[in-house]
């Protein structure tokens, strides 16, 4: 494995600087961590209750897909239209209202309603943070995202163990859930009383930017240009992704919206491949706590408090890797990192659907998690790498895509249980990671080519 090196000219390793903004937007990602890693285990538990098939319990991830689509037009426009800050706050609160009707929901078509309300406001949180702290932390961005990452899932982990205790002595799975709405709500006010900064303000206007070359999908918000040396004007975002130093932007750093050219933004392919990588990654992600608690109980015998607290060691897993990734990441090629997550997730695989002893099992979910945890932030911070000054528009796309892989995985995965048993159903896991792997090898590639 070759070593690169992302030094500057002085030879010292960039550090990340864990700000006041940091950590408050850090935040953002604890809140969505408790809410996947304490209800996507509960599934299968939801299902045992009101007597759903696996397929109709699958449906609430089509609803947190559905979520991510609404979210892929609102989040790059809530952060134009009302700063980055609000759009933060707004989706907090979001959330919290959509975890009290998912609880609460007495049906099947209200819970389903309620996932919907909910995952547009995660998506939001996620979407409009993970630009905040790229915007914040430049060359350094990828370390910053994925400690987020592993703070998120580090809080998440006690998710299915809160989960697992709760349904042993008899309380069921709502009460662990409804903690991600207390989560939310503090979360909102922390950032309500962060100073002002570049990395919380909007940076375009209110106005539409049209192109002659056809429709334009409505993900996108007016992107400040430069315009020459010999003018005067920096690209803000340019300039906050080469600093190491949060920036302080010169008054010509924005150009006036009549002064932005109407071009349409195409992804370049690096961009496009670390998006596929990205829905590989949140369709393993999403199949694997979903659906990982029946595969437990069906093919180990372990009893349902257990197998859920069990997805605890994917989560651990997770959250042990993203904190060694992330500065790992300043010294080596992250898309080598992410090619090897790939591959470390697949191994973790084998183990879990090879063995029918229940600890072996949580073994292998501890190694599958070493690699899945990986697989989202690298993913993401390399995809916006290869996208300068297009940070929230691409966010968008990933956002898009990522929306259609939590649709489509946990509902795929259950209608092949369904139909062949969960075993069987499990064996989609490797090859989607297997699509990961290659994805991120050629994305890589396509770097180093754009490099020179």
């Amino acid at each position: 494995m070759a070593v690169a090196s992302f030094r500057p000219e002085d030879g010292t390793v960039p550090r990340l600087r864990r700000d006041r903004l940091t950590v408050t937007l850090y935040g953002s990602f604890v809140t969505w961590g408790w809410l996947l890693y304490s209800f996507n285990p509960s599934v299968p538990l939801l299902a045992h209750e009101r007597g759903l098939s696996s397929a109709q319990a699958g449906l609430h991830g089509t609803a947190m897909a559905l979520g991510g689509l609404v979210a892929a037009v609102l989040a790059p426009r809530s952060v134009q239209w009302w700063g980055r800050r609000t759009a933060v706050v707004a989706a907090g609160v979001t959330v919290a209202v959509g975890v009290v009707g998912l609880v609460l929901g007495p049906a099947l078509v209200w819970t389903l309603l309620a996932m919907l309300v909910l995952a547009t406001g995660g998506n939001v949180l996620i979407a409009s943070s993970q630009v905040g702290l790229a915007l914040r932390h430049g060359r350094v961005a990828t370390a910053a995202i994925t400690e987020a990452n592993g703070v998120g899932s580090g809080v998440g982990l006690f998710g299915p163990l809160a989960v697992g205790a709760a349904v042993a002595v008899g309380w069921g799975w709502r009460p662990a859930v409804l903690v991600t709405a207390g989560i939310a709500l503090v979360g909102a006010v922390f950032v309500l009383r962060l100073p002002s900064s570049a990395a919380l303000s909007t940076r375009g206007s209110r106005s539409r930017t049209p192109s002659s070359g056809g429709p334009v999908l409505p993900l996108t918000a007016p992107v400040p240009v430069a315009v020459g040396a010999e003018a005067g004007a920096l690209d803000a975002e340019t300039l906050l992704l080469t600093h190491d130093e949060p920036a302080v932007l010169p008054s010509s750093a924005v150009l006036p919206p009549s002064a932005v050219p109407h071009v349409r933004y195409r992804p370049a392919a690096a961009a496009l491949l670390f998006i596929v990588s990205l829905v590989a990654a949140i369709a393993i992600e999403n199949a694997t706590t979903y659906w990982a608690t029946a595969l437990l109980i069906d093919r180990t015998g372990a009893r349902a408090g257990i197998a859920t607290a069990a997805t605890a060691g994917l989560v651990a897993g997770m959250t042990a890797t993203r904190f060694v990734v992330g500065p790992l990441s300043l010294r080596m090629r992250p898309a080598v990192l992410l090619t090897g997550a790939f591959l470390v997730a697949i191994a973790g695989w084998a183990v879990v659907w090879s063995t029918t002893s229940t600890a072996v099992a949580m073994a292998g979910l501890v190694l599958a998690g070493l690699g899945y945890g990986a697989q989202y932030p690298l993913s993401i911070a390399l995809m916006l790498g290869a996208s300068p000054g297009h940070g929230d528009r691409v966010q968008g796309y990933a956002t898009l895509a990522g929306g259609a892989a939590i649709g489509v995985a946990p509902l795929l995965l259950g209608a092949l249980a369904d139909a062949f048993g969960m075993h069987t159903a499990f064996v989609i896991v490797p090859l989607l990671a297997c699509a990961g792997a290659a994805a991120a090898a050629l994305g890589g590639r396509a770097l180093r080519r754009a490099e020179g």
